[in-house]
């Protein structure tokens, strides 16, 4: 995984870089490990600081500096060691070694010389689910659920815990079962060193959508049947959907600041009805604000 780079703030015969993830693949809240090889010019050259960012498209998801006020000699090497944390919220790019259709992850190096900052291509790197994604996406898997896409979005969920203002939204073609009552499903993960709220969307025929909210610790993410139990929720939902009676109001908001309920409770906006949600290992209070092929293909 190495990208080359000439230092455009020095033209020809300066400094070029080489960056290379020893691992280029890690889980959120892990590491990523590498070195930056930078190699003199044709003259020396006085390098003010190296930083690396983690980023997906533009947008950087974390940034560190591993080396600052240093010079590269003509004609030599210098090689910086680094481990580069990777955020809890970090964004998932791939489910068992495939690539996430829609989503591009990569460390970025950025050299900042003569007062001037030049900064490289992306350099890939994949971000495997945590356990207790991993048993959420296994139980859509085991349901039926094809995966129709994956993307990231700019900004805060409406009442939940956030660090970096972004959150990705997996998205799911239902199968036959749903499939007269549910356009689509959209999953949210917002993980934690404690565990991750899980966050589901319904966009449900007739446009009224059902929203729900639930945690998993991490350590309890193998203590559940998680497809009995997303199942259970998903057939609650859809199904009282049609027979509830209409209600004056609602309780809470779904992520994205439409009316609705989740996490204990879903409404549907508009005149709503009110359902049971998902009780998985820990329960969160309510929630609040916010073509095709099988789930295997990513690609």
């Amino acid at each position: 995984m190495v990208f080359k780079k000439m230092l455009a703030a020095l033209g020809v015969g300066g400094p070029s870089v080489d960056t290379v993830l020893d691992t280029p693949t890690a889980r959120p809240g892990g590491f990523l490990d590498g070195h930056v090889h930078i190699q003199g010019g044709d003259a020396d050259a006085r390098i003010e600081h190296v930083v690396l960012a983690l980023a997906t498209g533009a947008l950087d998801l974390h940034r560190e500096s591993v080396a600052d006020h240093f010079t590269v000699r003509a004609g030599t090497t210098e090689s910086i060691p680094f481990r580069l944390a990777v955020p809890w919220e970090t964004p998932i790019t791939s489910v068992y070694d495939r690539p996430l259709r829609g989503m591009v992850m990569g460390v970025r190096t950025e050299l900042e010389i003569a007062g001037a900052r030049d900064k490289g291509d992306l350099d890939p790197v994949s971000i495997t689910p945590l356990p207790a994604q991993q048993a959420i996406l296994d139980a859509f898997a085991e349901l039926g659920f094809r995966f129709k896409h994956a993307e990231v979005e700019h900004g805060h969920l409406h009442g939940v815990p956030q660090r970096r203002p972004i959150y990705q939204e997996i998205e799911f073609w239902p199968p036959e079962r749903y499939a007269g009552r549910v356009n689509e499903v959209e999953l949210t993960f917002v993980a934690d060193p404690d565990g991750v709220e899980v966050l589901l969307a319904l966009d449900r025929r007739g446009g009224r959508d059902a929203y729900s909210r639930f945690g998993i610790t991490h350590a309890a993410a193998g203590a559940t049947n998680w497809t009995a139990t997303v199942d259970g929720w998903l057939r609650e939902a859809t199904d009282r959907h049609f027979a509830a009676p209409a209600y004056g109001h609602g309780h809470g908001h779904d992520p994205h600041g439409r009316r609705g309920m989740g996490m204990g409770t879903v409404v549907a906006a508009g005149a709503a009805g009110i359902v049971g949600g998902l009780v998985a290992g820990e329960v969160i209070d309510e929630v609040f604000d916010d073509d095709g092929g099988d789930f295997g293909d990513f690609e």
